[in-house]
């Protein structure tokens, strides 16, 4: 074994073991992605519909807001685009997407919605660019591909946020949890680091966990596994969120981790919104609610985990970066997320 080898290994085990717990190291990988320059006032930022297909109309409250910010907005060829439930047919997404990754004067990507339609174009796009030119994608639910992707591939940043679809018609009429919903992803791209703090759940699992953050719509990172875009978790804090799925169904996402040993070395577990239908058979429903679920998964793991936290399929759906380095910290009485450093 190489010297550099072996000081790398012995890190790793010394960070690993102690008491205590304080997060794995991330192996042989970075402690901290290498971020995109945040954005300033006159920056140009693209949007595209890589998955669901958007109208122009549909898209005019958040462009306003975007305007708003300072920024220029720059419409991607797909917008208003249909090819059956996509935004476009592959190869026009495909294009689209490119060509913003491409365009050197767009600062950030912000996906217009989700759906489903990232899968069947990813391994078309060529994200090197982003190497010489990085820029933030934004985006969640479909476009948890995109964040999984685009990490292993280059290692960056991104941001797992609301997206278009969401944006309040009239921002004056709107409430105030869905206006700091849509500034959370404000802040991010204009460098304010990310800080939670709220009260703690019951079935909570106490403790500290440093590591990067990973994650996003449970479904697609099971649909990923085993592919170039699957996610690695060793020593990171993995959130995650779903919605729409049966209790059965959830249950078989979490074997899928638990299996495929997303589980085994985390610094953390986060548990985003959840929800779930009903059994159309209420003699069928599934006997375990989703704290039993995700618990009976768990055992007695050495790291921090929390439920009920402001991310996901929901009106309280916040702006997360996606391989930041942060803090989690979970006891009793509240769960705190901090991202310790940010540079770019």
């Amino acid at each position: 074994m190489e010297r550099q080898d072996f000081l790398k290994h012995i890190t790793a085990l010394a960070i690993g073991s102690g008491l205590p717990f304080d997060g794995f190291s991330a192996g042989n990988e970075e402690l901290t992605a290498s971020q995109p320059p945040f954005l300033k006032q006159g920056d140009r930022i693209a949007i595209t519909s890589p998955a669901g297909y958007i109208t122009r109309e549909e898209i005019a409250p958040a462009i306003q807001q975007l305007e708003a910010w300072g920024l220029q907005v720059q419409l991607g060829s797909t917008i208003g685009k249909r090819d059956g439930t996509f935004g476009g047919t592959d190869l026009e997404r495909t294009a689209d997407l490119q060509e913003l990754i491409n365009d050197q004067s767009v600062k950030a990507i912000l996906c217009a919605r989700g759906g489903y339609g990232l899968i069947r174009i990813i391994d078309a796009v060529n994200f090197q660019p982003l190497r010489r030119n990085p820029k933030w994608m934004i985006g969640f639910s479909d476009v948890t591909v995109l964040h999984a992707h685009l990490f292993r591939k280059t290692g960056l940043a991104s941001i797992h946020s609301k997206m278009c679809n969401s944006f309040p018609d009239d921002w004056f009429k709107a409430d105030e949890l869905q206006r700091a919903t849509i500034l959370s992803i404000r802040d991010l791209l204009f460098g304010k680091p990310m800080q939670f703090e709220f009260a703690s759940s019951a079935f909570n699992k106490f403790g500290r966990g440093v590591g990067q953050l990973v994650g996003g719509n449970c479904k697609t990172i099971e649909s990923i596994a085993g592919s170039a875009s699957d996610l690695h978790t060793r020593g990171k804090i993995l959130f995650l969120e779903d919605t729409g799925e049966y209790l059965y169904s959830i249950d078989r996402m979490f074997w899928n981790i638990k299996r495929s040993g997303k589980l085994e070395h985390l610094a953390g577990l986060i548990i985003g919104g959840f929800k779930h239908k009903p059994s159309e058979n209420p003699a069928e429903e599934f006997g375990k609610n989703l704290q039993q679920i995700v618990l009976e998964k768990l055992g007695d793991c050495p790291y921090p985990v929390c439920f009920d936290f402001p991310v996901g399929h929901q009106k309280n759906n916040f702006a997360l970066k996606c391989g930041a380095l942060v803090q989690l910290d979970v006891n009793a009485e509240k769960v705190r997320l901090t991202e310790l450093n940010q540079s770019a």
